[in-house]
């Protein structure tokens, strides 16, 4: 038992660094994201943006994105009425509302480093949030880890498109491109079924229902491939469509890309 205990410590001190807390005052200026790296079992993937000037955090941001079909991002949606928390919270406050109570604790008290919740990541230190908080500060945690986003073009913000008309397959497709400190830093491609009771085209490839030539993978796997690529240029105009609607520009990808299109389209007011 002392050995296994000895090897725990050593494991501890070694990977250290993946347990250590973030001192604001070694923190660049910049503008700093992170988001989780899967969509939860309820569909919603949640992202954190912070500001940070002179070893201070001069502003928060929560706020996330969904693979379910049709939604722009999750306060848009909260303040339409949307996410339905305001029947299951004590202070009758829609998600958005307790998201800007955390992000303004965050700013008013800098301590990025809170760790008071309970099993489900709750606390009573934040005043208008009954929500779990937990997974705000970790991603505020590794944000400000990683390096600043790159100042780009863009007006920061999320921005959401979809087509016009289902397609003869019964689709349409959409976007919604993550905007922070003017660079692209995420992007979703989606897409809508004419049934209105089936799941979106994401889930639906990620599960097997989305029958298609998986030779270069499934549909979600290619449009994660095209989003990257999307990320990596900056710009969704700078990556070439052909005439059959294809694209050389990113490899395993033998699917056709309209959200190329689409993401200039969302874009069009972030100029």
């Amino acid at each position: 038992m002392k050995k296994i205990l000895m090897l725990a410590a050593a494991f501890i001190a070694v990977s250290g660094i993946a347990f250590a807390q973030v001192d604001l005052s070694k923190v660049k200026d910049g503008v700093y994201f992170a988001e989780d790296k899967s969509f939860s079992s309820s569909g919603w993937k949640e992202q954190v943006i912070l500001e940070v000037s002179k070893g201070k955090i001069v502003s928060a941001e929560w706020n996330g994105i969904s693979n379910l079909p049709g939604v722009a991002d999750k306060k848009t949606y909260a303040a339409a009425g949307k996410y339905g928390m305001v029947k299951g919270s004590k202070i009758k406050a829609e998600w958005d509302a307790q998201a800007k109570a955390a992000e303004e604790y965050l700013v008013k008290t800098q301590n990025v480093n809170f760790n008071k919740f309970d099993a489900n990541g709750h606390t009573d230190a934040i005043s208008g949030a009954t929500l779990s908080v937990k997974g705000f500060f970790e991603l505020a945690q590794e944000a400000l880890k990683s390096s600043p986003v790159a100042k780009g073009s863009y007006k920061d913000g999320w921005y959401y498109a979809e087509e016009p008309n289902f397609d003869k397959s019964g689709w349409k497709n959409t976007v919604v491109v993550t905007v922070v400190n003017g660079s692209i830093v995420d992007l979703l491609w989606n897409g809508i079924s004419k049934d209105p009771q089936a799941k979106s085209k994401y889930v639906q490839s990620q599960t097997g229902a989305y029958k298609m030539n998986a030779k270069n993978g499934e549909w979600y796997v290619q449009a994660d491939r095209v989003a990257q690529a999307i990320v990596k240029a900056g710009d969704p105009s700078k990556l070439p469509v052909k005439a059959d609607g294809k694209t050389d520009a990113v490899s395993g990808v033998s699917i056709t890309v309209p959200v190329l299109p689409l993401a200039v389209e969302a874009l069009k007011t972030a100029k």
